[in-house]
């Protein structure tokens, strides 16, 4: 459990970097509560479309991993943030990625952001 805790809280953090960076990417809200508390909800779904959608989509991209050498993973890494606003825009939550490209740049962005934090406060399960 507490790992779980930990990675939505270090995907919220990455989330909420990429909507501060990429222009493309917004994160709305009347107050710094509430956007913290849609941001926290948009990182379990962001959890939740990885963990169901995204090894099916990879495991189907299979030949194109091969053939690109790995550079497929950002557009699939991508197509999930675009899944996952598509999703938090159906659940009413004030979070929206206006296309594919700012979902690319904010995919590298939450990734590398991530890293670091999963380096810096990771649990050793």
């Amino acid at each position: 459990m507490k790992h779980f805790v930990v990675k939505t809280l270090i995907n919220a953090a990455a989330i909420w970097v990429a909507a501060w960076i990429v222009n493309g990417i917004t994160l709305t809200g009347d107050d710094w509560q509430h956007k913290t508390a849609t941001v926290v909800v948009v990182a379990l779904v962001f959890g939740v479309v990885n963990w169901l959608i995204k090894p099916v989509v990879k495991l189907f991209s299979l030949p194109l991993f091969i053939l690109t050498l790995g550079l497929i993973t950002f557009v699939i890494n991508a197509l999930m943030l675009l899944l996952t606003s598509w999703a938090s825009g159906r659940l009413h939550l004030d979070f929206h990625v206006s296309g594919f490209w700012a979902a690319l740049f904010g995919s590298l962005i939450i990734s590398l952001v991530a890293w670091g934090l999963h380096l810096a406060f990771g649990d050793d399960d």
